[in-house]
């Protein structure tokens, strides 16, 4: 006789940068299980999007529903909402009267961030200076960045006492 199979719960926490132009030049998520993946430029794909999120039931992001969904389903031709849960802590933090991007949420509730100096835009500069001057170091920045928006966003929900799967 087999043993029934737990289904283990395993959120993901997204976040993506665009260029000038609109499109997706980071695709970043931070997994439930430790793993961060950041799909950059040609590697932001459908089939590396999905293979990214095996084994995930709930995605997690800041402004999410109005912004990186849209996004991804547009480009991507792949609707995030139709494969698993979607939850955007910005309608969270409006509940408490925390307004603004997440960058601002972050220094009111006292969330650490090494790139202070970096926001949107400069990331679209950031990803200029790495396509058309080849500069590795903007790409590294522009990583860095990323990183930092989606491993904040836990802290985040802890902050909220939001508390979603494993």
């Amino acid at each position: 006789m087999f043993a029934p199979v737990e289904r283990r719960i395993m959120k993901a926490f997204l976040d993506i940068e665009t260029s000038f132009e609109g499109e997706i030049t980071v695709l970043g998520i931070y997994r439930g299980d430790g793993a961060l993946i950041q799909l950059v430029g040609k590697e932001i794909t459908k089939p590396n999007l999905l293979k990214s999120l095996v084994g995930t039931t709930t995605i997690y992001t800041y402004n999410g529903s109005r912004f990186d969904l849209p996004v991804i389903k547009e480009k991507l031709s792949v609707d995030l909402d139709d494969f698993f849960a979607t939850y955007d802590l910005m309608y969270d933090c409006w509940e408490r009267n925390l307004y603004g991007g997440l960058k601002k949420v972050e220094q009111i509730l006292g969330i650490k961030r090494r790139l202070k100096e970096v926001d949107g835009w400069v990331a679209m500069e950031l990803w200029y200076q790495y396509e058309k001057e080849n500069n590795k170091k903007a790409l590294q920045v522009l990583l860095e960045y990323n990183k930092e928006d989606i491993v904040n966003l836990p802290i985040l929900m802890e902050k909220l006492g939001k508390r979603g799967g494993d």
